[in-house]
């Protein structure tokens, strides 16, 4: 979805107006809380992301504010006013509030920067609201418009460089990053999400001082690579962090796809190839951005480098590269803290998507397909996606053909869904009727049961409860059991 246009910057005074217009709208509660401070003898001013998205006419769920008012301060000025008040960011000089469901952070004039052996940075407030806005990571974020009457302040060429669709540090590169590395991740992230281009000194900043991200929190290295890949453009981003080393250090399994290709072992630019597939993810999308089909698109082929085997007559092979993907994704992603169900679900897409290729022509069994279903589970739909996404062939016979194979497959499923509740795939005898059949009390062997009557009904389908019945009392006889 392309950007748009920023406000026109031809007449300054009508555009100032029509800026506040723009801003007044995005956040009405902010002019109401503008006059407070001013009563109190303190400044406020909307900062930030609300001010570009406005700018740009995006949504945004932000209500950014800062103030010279000093935290505690602020507590007195909106005390008996918000609805609700918070202070989880106070150390940092954050206050948070909600009035009329509209949440509100307010946080004080300040600078922050990184001892190079922290993780955590050095906040030290402020004296003006231009200081303030140096501190921040990009011109068009560095821009603010004074409450309560929303007069615009851009000292670093904000709305210039949203016209140019560009990305630019309000000072020196080095010194952004120098104050908090993970600004170096925001830029690419802001590629992702807006499409702008970086500038090339921040682009010459970040490939010297890549290392730097190390000391940034794995949680806060996460957050932003969530939302670069949950960008509109996240191979923008995902290029930038390949190209100036950063992915290196935060998701070094990207760059090793890189594999190189000589004259006598032609195969797949990895790398190309798995960016290609998460665009073809991305297009199959129905409700917005999809950060585990997203993941899984992106790692689906991490396991190649590991590998790679060069055979005879110049083949290059991958065997297992599905499992050995599986454990490396489980592993980058543990490290980046993520949640355990996103692991869970990334990691089983990436083991299970070379599944369909077995399925050949069509020679698949009714039962094979049960257990696709089965193995599949809940994260069907998105397997679906993420196997049509992987063929990238630019033969145009070969993509058709595993089109239509696929299609065959999912009208199998549907046709065997619709006959046998295949969403429920459970045996045809609960785990009581078990004991009762075979006169057992509670314990593993009826565990054992369960799985054996499972097994026939992924090969059988649904054969009745009196035939299962029977088959369950012909293996308790081969099992010894009386």
């Amino acid at each position: 979805m392309p950007v748009p246009e920023p406000m026109p910057a031809d007449d300054v005074d009508s555009r100032r107006a029509a800026v506040a217009d723009l801003l007044r709208g995005a956040a009405p509660v902010a002019a109401e809380l503008g006059e407070r401070f001013a009563a109190a003898g303190h400044e406020l001013a909307l900062v930030g992301g609300p001010v570009r998205d406005a700018l740009l006419r995006r949504p945004t769920k932000d209500v950014d504010l800062t103030t010279d008012a000093p935290p505690q301060r602020v507590l007195e000025i909106i005390d008996g006013w918000a609805d609700a008040v918070w202070t989880v960011g106070i150390e940092f000089g954050t206050v948070g509030l909600r009035k009329r469901g509209e949440d509100v952070e307010i946080t004080t004039y300040r600078s922050e920067s990184y001892d190079p052996k922290s993780r955590k940075p050095d906040v030290v407030y402020g004296t003006s609201l231009e200081e303030d806005l140096r501190r921040r990571d990009f011109a068009v974020n560095a821009m603010a418009a004074r409450l309560p009457g929303y007069e615009f302040v851009d000292p670093f060429g904000g709305l210039a460089d949203l016209g140019a669709r560009r990305l630019r540090t309000p000072g020196r590169p080095e010194d952004s990053f120098g104050d908090d590395p993970l600004r170096m991740l925001r830029a690419a992230r802001f590629a992702a999400q807006l499409g702008f281009a970086v500038a090339p000194d921040v682009v010459a900043a970040m490939t010297e001082m890549a290392g730097r991200i190390e000391i940034v929190s794995a949680e806060r290295v996460r957050d932003e690579l969530s939302k670069l890949v949950c960008g509109a453009h996240p191979r923008e981003g995902l290029a930038l962090l390949v190209d100036t080393g950063l992915a290196g250090h935060v998701l070094p399994e990207l760059p090793k796809l890189r594999l190189e290709i000589d004259e006598h072992h032609r195969h797949k630019d990895v790398y190309e190839h798995s960016l290609i597939v998460l665009e073809q993810a991305i297009a199959q999308e129905e409700d917005g951005p999809d950060l585990v089909l997203r993941l899984a698109a992106l790692l689906h082929d991490v396991g190649k480098p590991k590998t790679r085997r060069f055979e005879e007559g110049g083949r290059v092979s991958f065997h297992h590269h599905e499992m050995v993907g599986a454990k490396l994704t489980r592993k980058r992603l543990t490290a980046l803290r993520y949640p355990k169900d996103v692991i869970a679900d990334v990691s089983r897409l990436v083991e299970l998507h070379l599944r369909f290729h077995g399925y050949g022509n069509g020679e698949w069994t009714d039962s094979a397909v049960r257990r696709y279903v089965r193995d599949a589970g809940a994260l069907l739909p998105r397997l679906h996606k993420l196997t049509r996404a992987d063929c990238t062939t630019r033969n145009r016979r070969k993509a058709e053909r595993l089109r239509r194979t696929y299609d065959d497959l999912e009208v199998r499923i549907a046709r065997l869904a619709e006959e046998e509740e295949l969403a429920a795939m459970r045996p045809e005898l609960d785990g009581n009727e078990i004991q009762e059949i075979l006169g057992i009390r509670p314990g593993p062997l009826v565990g054992k049961a369960y799985k054996f009557l499972l097994d026939v009904r992924l090969d059988q389908g649904m054969i009745g409860k009196d035939a299962a019945a029977d088959a369950l009392r012909r293996w308790a006889a081969e099992q010894g059991i009386a």
